[in-house]
């Protein structure tokens, strides 16, 4: 019995011990799979921030790549304008157009434009300073350099254009000024040379068949005959014929010839004095009637620019468009209907002048009554437009009594809250 007891004790022992080892062992797993489960969970998260450090990394290698272009694109560009003080011209364009490949300004396309026209490569500076000015539309130095360029290209009415509405944007530019005289002045010169070319044409025209005319009737005059006493005019008999006579009288019919077309010539040269100093007076009259043609072209275009309105993209071909169907408000509606109320802001930036606003409130009077919210909606986002309250306080009197008068006679009847409010924005007193 006591043997008994003695095996079961160490079966016992022996038993227990295999369960608290199992039981280890259950912990020992379970704590290795919780081992293993928060190393896949450090993974993940140590994934993560390489992910996120990754990200870090390349967007400030965009940065630095971005930063690094812009330093190349600015160094080149001074670059350019180190050779260009130097009148290494070439060369300057050469930094100029890297410069664009690397990141595109208005100044460097401006600068190249510069650099085209002092080896007077003028349709490429054109076309460098419409690109400089797709970038910024008040850049006064590409608007003045492609007035240049048109000049020497013979688009004098562009030049004009240019120098025109850069004016409005620098009043006091002295260099604008001049280059719209000049301008100016070749075009009034080319329109008068064209018509003065016509009239002595025609004048010399007149004289040549003048001078044929008269040569053809002195030539055609018959020799004298020989006369009775009679009075008759006897046949002349060649056996009879006295050659000496007969000689002598050719000599005298070739001298008559000769006095006659003489006289034709020095009347020819009289009305050609003469017909000079027609010209000198057509001349004065053909300088006081330029304003009269250049009128006139203005109405032709006028016309022309009317039957295609195509939306402005931007301040410059606004003004230009606008200026081309002034005095007409029916086109003038057309062409600010053709642009959305809420594009003025972007369309006009810092390029509104004071007159021109006072033109827009002018053409907005005239369709307010028949479609006053879109006339709203136009007064709204024109109060939106960079720097409204000094283009307000820039108006002239005479614009300011205008704007008021329209206020009072026109706006003023449509009770809307919304104008209102846009009364004080436009300066106008209750």
């Amino acid at each position: 019995m006591n043997n008994l007891q003695d095996w079961e004790v160490p079966f016992a022992d022996k038993d227990k011990q295999m369960r608290l080892a199992d039981s280890g062992t259950g912990k020992l797993k379970s704590r290795n799979t919780g081992s293993r489960v928060s190393e896949s969970a450090r993974n993940v998260v140590n994934q993560y921030d390489y992910l996120k450090e990754y990200e870090n990394l390349d967007r400030l290698s965009s940065t630095s790549n971005s930063q690094d272009s812009f330093v190349d694109a600015n160094s080149e560009k001074e670059m350019g304008n180190q050779y260009f003080k130097k009148q290494k011209f070439n060369e300057a364009i050469d930094c100029y157009s890297r410069s664009i490949a690397l990141s595109p300004s208005a100044v460097a396309f401006a600068n190249r434009a510069m650099a085209y026209i002092k080896i007077k490569r003028f349709q490429e500076a054109e076309n460098d300073c419409t690109e400089a000015l797709n970038l910024d539309d008040r850049y006064i130095k590409a608007y003045s350099r492609r007035a240049t360029a048109r000049k020497e290209l013979g688009k004098l009415k562009e030049a004009i254009d240019d120098a025109e509405f850069a004016l409005k944007l620098e009043p006091k530019n002295q260099e604008l000024k001049k280059q719209y005289e000049e301008s100016k002045t070749l075009l009034e010169k080319e329109i008068l040379k064209k018509l003065s070319g016509a009239n002595a044409a025609s004048v010399d025209r007149s004289l040549q068949g003048k001078l044929k005319t008269d040569r053809n009737r002195s030539l055609q005059k018959p020799y004298p005959a020989s006369s009775t006493s009679s009075g008759r005019v006897s046949e002349i008999d060649p056996s009879q014929m006295d050659y000496n006579n007969s000689a002598a009288q050719t000599k005298r019919n070739l001298e008559m010839d000769k006095h006659n077309i003489s006289s034709s010539r020095f009347d020819a040269d009289s009305g050609k004095e003469g017909t000079k100093r027609k010209l000198a007076d057509k001349n004065q009259i053909l300088r006081a009637s330029v304003q009269e043609l250049a009128a006139k072209a203005a109405n032709v275009a006028k016309v022309e620019a009317a039957k295609n309105i195509i939306p402005p993209t931007s301040a410059y071909q606004f003004e230009l468009s606008w200026r081309g169907i002034s005095g007409d408000p029916h086109f003038q509606a057309r062409l600010l209907k053709a642009i959305p109320p809420s594009s003025l802001p972007g369309l006009f930036k810092n390029a509104l002048s004071a007159s021109l606003l006072a033109e827009i409130i002018r053409c907005i009077s005239t369709f307010f009554q028949e479609d006053t919210a879109l006339a709203i909606e136009y007064l709204q986002f024109l109060t939106q437009i960079s720097r409204f309250d000094m283009i307000i306080m820039c108006l002239s009197s005479a614009d300011k009594n205008d704007v008021t008068k329209i206020w009072d006679e026109v706006f003023s009847q449509c009770s809307a809250d919304k104008l209102s409010n846009l009364r004080q924005r436009f300066g106008i007193k209750h």
